[in-house]
This record gives structure tokens, sequence and C-alpha cells, in this order.
């Protein structure tokens, strides 16, 4: 059967990528200076779109210049439209290409950085020519990670909605403080209520549409920083305590650095990682590959815990 001709588009992808783009960064000058452009040509292909559609986009509220219903809307559909072209560019590159020169991966950073190196490792020695790129992002900064097609693949604990997912790994969180902490020193057990008077260390949400919920409870005193490894050092500087990854602080609290707290309840948390792609069809060989070998080397680190966590048989 003969498939119908698709009309001839009056609007080219690149006038809909100057719209969306003023939208996006708040003015024309502004868009011009994201698209490395003039701004009289992004000017023009917006004045293009009105012309065509016999539509207004923006409209003046005192000063400013907002989106009308129909430009809303229109922003909408052109969005999904340049994602969608994206995607097919992409896609199409790494099926000409064969295996993809290179790959990006975003990894919350409460996953392993030692198992995350030895699955670069295995992939590296199967493709040596492919580049990775690996973001070690924090909540909303793998979110957009995956939403603007930076990366390939992510590991996450919260899933953006309509990606492909699946479970991956559980990570056990513990509340910690240094030997010397005044909550150590109450020689008792502690009530969730009592951290609140103290000094909390967590970790900033790395994306740019930041959560500010991310603490596990609320505090009257917090220090936010920026990476793992600096709340870590805070915490055994006696600086406050934190919830932290029991693989992460492992040397620590086998040191006698960091000691569990002596709570009453809520001893510890999981949170539960995922394995997602960006675009699960697109995904290229490589792409692929490495997501087999992320499963195989998480599910081999995790019987490894399970079985030394086993009472020995007598």
């Amino acid at each position: 059967m003969t498939q119908p001709t698709p009309p001839s588009a009056r609007i080219s992808l690149e006038q809909w990528r100057c719209f969306a783009a003023v939208v996006d960064a708040g003015g024309y000058a502004q868009a011009a200076e994201r698209l490395n452009k003039s701004q009289s040509s992004v000017t023009y292909a917006v004045q293009k779109i009105q012309a065509a559609l016999r539509v207004r986009v923006f409209q003046m509220q005192g000063r400013k210049a907002v989106l009308t219903p129909t430009g809303q809307l229109l922003y909408r559909r052109a969005r999904a439209l340049l994602e969608d072209a994206g995607a097919l560019e992409r896609a199409a590159r790494k099926v000409s290409a064969g295996w993809e020169s290179e790959i990006a991966i975003a990894a919350e950073v409460l996953f392993p950085t030692w198992l995350m190196l030895e699955c670069l490792a295995r992939f590296g020695a199967e493709s040596p020519q492919t580049h990775i790129e690996l973001y070690e992002t924090v909540l909303n900064g793998t979110d957009e990670a995956l939403q603007s097609g930076m990366v390939e693949l992510a590991i996450t604990g919260r899933v953006p909605p309509g990606l492909h997912c699946e479970p991956l790994m559980p990570v056990r969180f513990v509340a910690v403080a240094h030997p010397d902490h005044p909550l150590h020193k109450l020689g008792r057990r502690i009530g969730l209520g009592e951290l609140r008077k103290h000094r909390h260390i967590i970790v900033r949400d790395s994306g740019s549409r930041r959560d500010k919920k991310t603490a596990f409870m609320e505090v009257d005193q917090r220090w936010t920083v920026s990476n793992m490894a600096t709340s870590i050092g805070a915490v055994c500087r006696g600086h406050g305590f934190a919830w932290l990854p029991e693989d992460k602080i492992r040397r620590e609290l086998e040191d006698g650095t960091l000691v569990p707290l002596p709570l009453r309840e809520r001893r510890e948390l999981i949170v539960q990682l995922y394995l997602v792609f960006a675009d699960r069809d697109a995904a290229g060989p490589g792409t692929l590959r490495l997501a087999e070998i992320l499963r195989e080397s998480v599910t081999h680190a995790c019987r490894q815990v399970e079985s030394r966590a086993q009472p020995p048989r007598r």
C-alpha cells in the first residue's frame, strides 16, 4: 500500500529552534547569543513563523514580552519537534557509525565509584576507541542530563516519566558522626527529634532546578556541599552528622573515624537505584553493551555482599 506523501512544512526546523530559544533564554538578544546568531536573524525567524501561521506568539505585559495562549501551544509542540529531530539524528549517526565513538553516562554520586570504574575498564577493554563521558550527578542533575539528551544512559534514584528503566541495586544509608561528636557522648539511644539540634551535612542537588528538600529531615543547622567527598570529610572532622551511603564510608567505619549513630528508629535508609536509557530504541550497540556490563557487575557485587553477610555454616 502506497503511503500518502506528508504535506511540506512551511516553517523550517531552524525557525522553530530560534523561537524555542527566545522563550528558553528569555529574550531575542539572549537567544542570539545562545545560538551564535545575529539578533536580527532570530527576530526574523520568529516573524516568519507568525506571518506563515497568521498568529501572534508574544504579547506585551508592561515592558515584558510573554507568550500568548497560542504561543504557549506552539512552544510545547516546537520543543517536542526539536527533541524528536535530535533523537532521530543521534540514532542515524549511531546506525551509520557502528559502535559509538563517544558514550555519555550520568551516575548518581550514591553509586559505588569503584564499581563504576571496574565497569568502564571492562568496556574499555572491548572498545578502547570509544570515548566515555562520565557525569557524577545529584538528584535533578541526573534527570536533566537524561531529558536534555546530554547522556545516553543514567543511574538514578528517580526515574523521569516516560523513560525505559530497570532496577539496578539498592543503596543503604546510615546516619553517622565522628566518635567525639556530642550525639555519641549522650551514651544512649537517640530519637530523630534530637538530631534536629545538631548540624546536618548534605550534598547539593546538581540540577539547575535544585530541589531544596534534599535532606532526609529538617534541622535547625545545615551545611550544603557540592560533592560527597566534602560531606564525608566534614563529618570525619566532627563538623556535623550525615546520612551517608555505607559503601562510600566503609573504610571510615572500619577504622572508627565514623560511627553509626545509636538511633531508636529509622537506623538505616534504603534508596533504590535504576538503570535508565534516554532513548532505548535509539541506543547504539556500545550503549547497550555498557548497560549489560553494569547489570552483570552490579549483580556479581551484590551477591558477594550477600555471601559475606551470611553466617558461616557449622
